[in-house]
């Protein structure tokens, strides 16, 4: 299972960089805005920017919604840097952008996807990754992880190459439940990784080794 982290935030990515678990990046127009990054030579250097902090993949942004304007965004962001993957939404105009992306190489990230029928379009189009938002839908009363369940097991019918990303994952135990599911990719913030390194046992089996270890010392 691969380790994304979802912010803009170069602090935040390092600190996960150096935890030597970190495969990528997902981040969006919103969390740029989160840290200050606005207009599009600003946005394109920050993508830079991250790209040169870690070896995995990189999801960037489209903002137009026509399929020419995503074309010509997705090749502009694509060129900044070979670790880009060009994030496009779940929409008619979308499906279009994510075929023509396939088919020339470029690698895409359909993102904002919210029913299996979605995700079955996303791959069928070519998408490298499909991000299925499970914390958007848990805030509504709606089982996300029965979503990325329901995409698992259509795409292993048909031996989709595209990845599950789950996105807006919210805490450790979405890691936990995604990983026993089968998602490929999750993403989320770094308190939610870090959640995996503690337990109260192992803080208190060290607390003792090293209590026991000073009495001879």
């Amino acid at each position: 299972m691969k380790f994304f982290i979802d912010t803009a935030n170069l602090d935040q990515i390092r600190e996960a960089q150096e935890l030597s678990v970190l495969d990528g990046v997902t981040t969006n127009p919103s969390l740029m805005a989160k840290e200050g990054i606005t207009g599009r030579n600003n946005i394109l250097k920050h993508y830079v920017d991250i790209c040169n902090i870690v070896d995995g993949d990189v999801s960037a942004e489209v903002i137009a919604t026509d399929v020419e304007g995503m074309i010509k965004e997705g090749e502009e962001l694509a060129d900044l840097h070979d670790q880009i993957v060009v994030k496009v939404p779940m929409i008619r105009n979308g499906v279009k952008a994510l075929k023509y992306f396939s088919d020339n190489g470029i690698r895409t990230n359909c993102t904002l996807v919210f029913s299996v029928g979605q995700a079955l379009l996303a791959a069928k189009a070519g998408a490298t990754y499909v991000s299925p938002f499970m914390g958007r839908l848990d805030d509504i009363s709606t089982d996300g992880l029965n979503l990325i369940a329901e995409i698992r097991h259509i795409y292993d019918n048909y031996a989709f190459d595209t990845q599950i990303l789950a996105a807006s994952v919210r805490h450790t135990m979405h890691i936990i439940d995604c990983a026993k599911i089968g998602a490929d990719v999750m993403t989320g913030p770094l308190s939610s990784i870090e959640g995996l390194l503690k337990h109260p046992l192992t803080d208190i089996g060290l607390e003792k080794f090293l209590a026991d270890y000073n009495k001879g010392n």
